[in-house]
């Protein structure tokens, strides 16, 4: 494979600078989560999705041009056949800063020690409910044991940080707000929520369900003593310190308080989609030019440096809309 020399950042027609990249290398999970896909869900077929070398050459692209940090979710990223392979061929590559991966922690207890050794350094672990019926229920076939033994592998492992999301759902789980942080501080973890997106169509009405961050915070500042913090991990999350521990609370909050004006970040998800905003359908198809430039990425470095030309303001989400802003589920996209 050929690299042009001394290649340009990505830089969006608003001048923000993409650094940042999510990438999905599968659509499937072993949870079914409410408000991330349907219950009955029909997976792609293995050749339209990129294989695991694919993968591996649009994060080495990615980063000649210049991003130094990638996240790698799913589905559930560990289900997929020989994904430590991935994260050993991109962990230790120059100019990589920060190897992420978000996971539903089921498959944790066996892989952490190695993906620690393979080069992530930080884990976000999706904790919907620390009940363990009501974890079944929001994962429909999740078990909160093996996750939670998942946790402590990863805690055993030594990552540079472990983060818990959450997703608050009125109905759901609302009220374990304080028992989820309460957790977090006894492990000595970090915490985020994450207000419900309104992408696929689920079967409940997320203006129903729906709990802003800004009622969450309020919750929590009634409870304990936060700090304002501008501690970033790169994302949106907007950051909290916990007094008198080791803890920070984060909050996405892409209703009420959207943050695209300070937007570093594409999505490619399995298919090989590079899609410019989560809540926006604006994409480029790259898996057609690796496979017709198996030998030469010139292509594909132009096709996404010509991306950043469409890459929009900002996501549109509205509540109240009949239809999600986007068809598409969460996790299609990538979480």
């Amino acid at each position: 494979m050929s690299f042009l020399p001394q290649m340009p950042k990505l830089i969006d027609q608003f001048g923000r600078t993409v650094d940042y990249i999510r990438l999905s290398i599968t659509d499937r999970c072993d949870f079914r989560c409410t408000y991330c896909m349907g219950e009955d869900m029909q997976f792609l077929p293995r050749h339209e999705v990129l294989s695991l070398e694919e993968c591996a050459r649009l994060v080495k692209i990615f980063v000649n041009l210049g991003v130094s940090k990638v996240r790698i979710t799913g589905g559930e990223p560990l289900v997929r056949k020989n994904a430590l392979w991935l994260f050993e061929q991109i962990g230790q590559l120059n100019g990589l800063n920060t190897l992420v991966l978000t996971t539903n922690g089921s498959q944790l207890e066996k892989y952490a020690a190695k993906l620690k050794l393979a080069g992530v350094k930080r884990v976000n672990i999706s904790i919907d409910s620390l009940k363990p019926e009501r974890f079944k229920k929001i994962t429909r076939t999740g078990d909160l044991s093996q996750v939670l033994a998942g946790l402590r592998a990863s805690i055993h492992a030594g990552f540079e940080g472990i983060k818990i999301n959450t997703v608050l759902m009125r109905g759901s789980n609302e009220d374990e707000a304080t028992d989820l942080v309460e957790f977090a501080i006894n492990q000595k973890i970090d915490i985020s929520f994450i207000e419900e997106m309104p992408l696929g169509l689920v079967d409940h009405s997320r203006e129903n369900t729906f709990v802003s961050n800004t009622e969450t915070l309020k919750l929590l500042q009634s409870k304990y003593s936060l700090l304002p913090s501008t501690e970033t991990t790169g994302g949106p999350a907007r950051y909290w310190r916990v007094a008198d521990s080791h803890t920070k609370i984060g909050f996405i909050s892409p209703h009420s308080h959207n943050f695209c004006e300070s937007c570093n970040r594409v999505r490619i998800t399995c298919k090989g989609e590079l899609f410019l905003c989560l809540g926006q359908d604006d994409k480029i198809e790259l898996m057609p030019l690796l496979r017709q430039h198996p030998d030469d990425d010139a292509p594909i470095i132009e096709a996404i440096i010509n991306s950043m030309k469409i890459k929009p303001k900002g996501h549109d989400f509205d509540l109240k809309r009949a239809a999600p802003a986007v068809v598409r589920f969460m996790s299609h996209t990538g979480g």
